[in-house]
């Protein structure tokens, strides 16, 4: 290398040593910094056991660690103790057992409490990349704690590995910062997530509905944000800000989805404090300068990350009580993993125009055999994210808004998207704790909302309606509805005039099964703060194999071919689960809605009794009569 400073290269080649001369000036009681993840300088590591004398009783603080080591394999726990800020999957048999400590921090604070020494580094050890001309190393793919433990350290030992991605942002120390230098050569730590799962592939698709073009995401690492990324292929112009990603974002950033086009905070450019992956992503950000890496109190600050438009935080759960509380670094009292930048992010992605936090887990665990949607968290468990701060709580069966809502509006929707074999028992427990209404019922058990039932509709006047099946969750939607309706609508639907519609009239017009009971809303606007303007539904008579069905529209929606496209739609649904035909109750006044029917192209069936029409069609019934009656 043509060194441009020989001052530099003077210093640089005096500092370059072995690991006995280096180890010597550790001290007892010291406490010792340990480059993380994939940044971990892995040689130093496996030779600090060969050191008994030096490393005695010291405390290692580490971000998190990925695989064994002499501090975490229980080897050595006489000798050091490890204090792991996340507990990675290296540290988690020590933590639980006693052997390592574990501190609860938002990762956004650990550099400026490591810059005021209220976490004091005697000795850092880390790794990095050959010097540059001007003697400049980069961190390479983790930045995070490390380089504020570098410039507060008194002592820093660099493991220099040509293997090292170099990489871009605020990512470089200068040879003058390292006082021992190791020249050693070996591949950069892998990690893997194995196979994914049919309920991550679900929740991915669910998140990807919430993610809009233009959108800046926070991608982690696992199964879920995986998933998550492979069904944003079809996006365009997305940003990158988060905290560490893994080979899923190498994918969506290699078929054109991303450009960072649109973001406030480092425009043009993918942002994260580190990743962990294959030697492919490796090899991607290694000299790329599209990835930038930060520290994690600049990258994660929730001020820094709400500057971003359309920012979406996509963050992991281990369990969600009903009320909307997070917890996601403990299971029970056993600590399990950290509070990491979930807290930041939900909370950035809150103050950002536009932004949307979510929560994503499975719905249970241990092979089905427990909900993760459970009436109160279990004891010991810590709160993450508190219930003012969750929006979004996603799982493979939908998704819950709840930001804003109410405890029993939050109840509800939040069972709506639990595993349907504990739904039942999660109504009851939460009846106990008098969240919901006594009265409140379910639909029967086994029940699955049918996801794929969507359409959207151009009516007559250009405007587009979105279709989908009404649930357990839009009472207060369907309310609103119904305070919409001029009193003569209220007099055609329900054959006299209604003046409210209570909990008790509301519940059986949204609690179905979709097999016998079905029932659809027409909308507009995008959910949450969409607003129903259409709803029809039919109800199966078993003796007859015939469905009754009736359906009604806003005022300001009529006369824009709604009704007879949700009659049309309504007859597809009814034929594919089996049934005859359709009857119907009409006044003899309501000249439009009788009108749909008898154009419906059926062979309409009508009876008069007290100014009441009993109309009744089979489908196999067709009629050339389409000129109203």
């Amino acid at each position: 290398m043509d060194w441009k400073l020989p001052r530099l290269q003077e210093i640089y080649e005096s500092r370059i040593t072995d690991v006995k001369a280096a180890f010597s000036k550790v001290r007892p009681g010291n406490k010792v910094f340990i480059g993380s993840a994939a940044s971990a300088p892995r040689y130093l590591v496996t030779k600090m056991g060969e050191f008994p004398l030096q490393f005695a009783d010291t405390e290692i603080m580490q971000m998190v660690s990925l695989e064994s080591s002499p501090f975490t394999d229980g080897k050595h726990r006489d000798m050091f103790r490890l204090n792991t800020f996340f507990i990675g999957r290296a540290a988690r048999e020590s933590v639980a057992s006693g052997n390592a400590d574990y501190t609860p921090i938002f990762m956004s604070e650990i550099p400026r409490l490591i810059h005021t020494g209220a976490i004091p580094i005697d000795v850092a050890l880390i790794q990095v990349t050959p010097p540059d001309p001007f003697g400049n190393c980069s961190l390479g793919v983790s930045v995070e704690t490390s380089l504020e433990a570098v410039r507060r350290a008194k002592y820093v030992i660099a493991q220099v590995n040509e293997n090292m991605p170099r990489t871009f942002g605020n990512s470089m120390v200068s040879v003058e910062d390292l006082d021992a230098v190791i020249l050693h050569d070996e591949p950069i730590l892998e990690y893997s997530d194995g196979p994914t799962s049919d309920a991550a592939e679900r929740i991915g698709f669910y998140i990807s509905r919430l993610i809009p073009n233009g959108s800046t995401i926070q991608a982690g690492i696992g199964a879920i944000p995986n998933a998550v990324l492979r069904h944003l292929t079809d996006k365009r112009n997305l940003g990158v800000h988060t905290e560490m990603f893994s080979d899923g974002l190498i994918e969506l950033y290699e078929s054109g989805a991303i450009t960072n086009h649109y973001k406030k905070f480092h425009p043009g450019k993918i942002t994260a404090a580190f990743c962990v992956g294959s030697q492919k992503l490796y090899d991607m950000v290694n000299n790329n300068p599209v990835f930038e890496f930060y520290p994690t109190d600049y990258l994660s600050d929730p001020r820094n990350i709400s500057m971003n438009d359309n920012m979406c935080a996509i963050n992991a759960a281990l369990e969600v009580d009903v009320t909307g509380q997070v917890c996601a670094d403990s299971i029970g009292s056993s600590f399990y993993s950290g509070i990491g930048g979930q807290a930041d992010f939900i909370r950035g992605a809150s103050l950002a125009k536009n932004g949307r936090p979510i929560i994503a887990l499975p719905s249970t665990a241990k092979n089905g055999t427990i909900s993760r949607i459970v009436p109160t968290l279990k004891s010991g468990a810590g709160v993450v994210t508190t219930r003012g701060d969750v929006h979004y709580v996603v799982t493979e069966y939908g998704i819950a808004y709840i930001h804003g809502k109410n405890i029993r509006d939050r109840v509800m929707a939040l069972i709506n998207i639990a595993h349907p074999k504990f739904r039942s028992w999660l109504l009851q427990e939460a009846k106990k704790l008098n969240y919901i209404y006594q009265d409140q019922e379910l639909p029967r058990e086994g029940t699955v909302y049918p996801e794929h039932y969507r359409w959207d509709f151009t009516a007559s006047d250009g405007e587009v309606i979105h279709f989908r099946p009404i649930r357990l969750v839009d009472e207060e939607k369907l309310r609103r509805f119904f305070y919409g309706l001029r009193e003569e609508d209220i007099y055609y639907r329900f054959m006299g005039f209604v003046r409210t519609l209570n909990h008790s009239a509301a519940q059986p017009l949204i609690v179905m099964d979709y097999e016998e009971k079905f029932g659809l809303v027409g909308y507009i606007g995008d959910e949450p703060d969409d607003k129903i303007v259409a709803v029809g539904r039919w109800f199966l008579d078993r003796p007859t194999n015939r469905a009754e069905v009736a359906f009604t529209i806003l005022p300001e929606w009529q006369g824009k071919g709604i009704g007879s496209h949700l009659l049309e739609k309504l007859i597809q649904l009814a034929r594919e689960k089996g049934i005859r035909g359709f009857t119907a109750e009409v006044l003899a006044d309501n000249r439009k809605m009788l009108n749909v029917f008898y154009r419906s192209g059926y062979s309409v069936k009508s009876l008069l009794e007290y100014n009441v029409y009993s109309l009744t069609f089979d489908f196999h019934t067709k009629s050339e009569f389409t000129n109203g009656y």
